[in-house]
């Protein structure tokens, strides 16, 4: 008897700690998803799968020339979860018409948003910035209409702001 109690005591104590050790990355996958379901579903008008989409890195509030893995990574969800869905997503690191600073990202300067739109017949950017509180992260994304710049969808969220969150973010406190 002792020795099922102890066995079950290690299972559910293994399965807590996979629990933590993959929370952040779990969640930051299903938060950058549903962000991403939300955008589309409530865009207006509504996005066309056929037309091209950009994705640029989600940004620093507090410094918009500023990313991390943090932000880079949101975008990478992002775009791959329009892919999912059967979206055009145009892979923005390698193009040569957005500004690319080392270990920060892909920004868009906006006087080269028009000739990327025409370039790429692309109908839409999203875009993201990111803001650090004590234990939170609170993450804002917006898809802007290449045509005129309006907002045609967005949804904000934030995540619990873990070790491994803290690392992608270039934070140690």
């Amino acid at each position: 008897m002792g020795g099922k109690v102890a066995k079950r005591i290690f299972i559910i104590s293994f399965c807590i700690l996979l629990t933590g050790l993959c929370g952040c990355g779990t969640n930051l996958i299903r938060s950058s998803y549903k962000a991403t379901d939300v955008l589309v579903d409530q865009a207006v008008p509504p996005l066309i799968p056929q037309q091209p989409i950009l994705i640029a890195s989600f940004v620093n509030i507090d410094n918009l020339e500023e990313s991390s893995t943090f932000g880079r990574t949101i975008s990478e969800y992002v775009g791959s979860r329009l892919a999912q869905h059967n979206y055009k997503v145009v892979e923005m690191k390698l193009r040569k018409s957005v500004f690319m600073k080392k270990n920060a990202g892909e920004f868009l300067l906006s006087r080269d948003l028009k000739e990327i739109s025409i370039r790429h017949n692309a109908q839409a950017i999203v875009v993201g910035t990111y803001a650090l509180a004590k234990d939170i992260v609170y993450i804002s994304a917006r898809v802007i209409s290449l045509a005129d710049s309006t907002i045609l969808s967005s949804y904000s969220y934030k995540l619990n702001l873990d070790r491994n969150t803290r690392q992608m973010l270039g934070v140690y406190y």
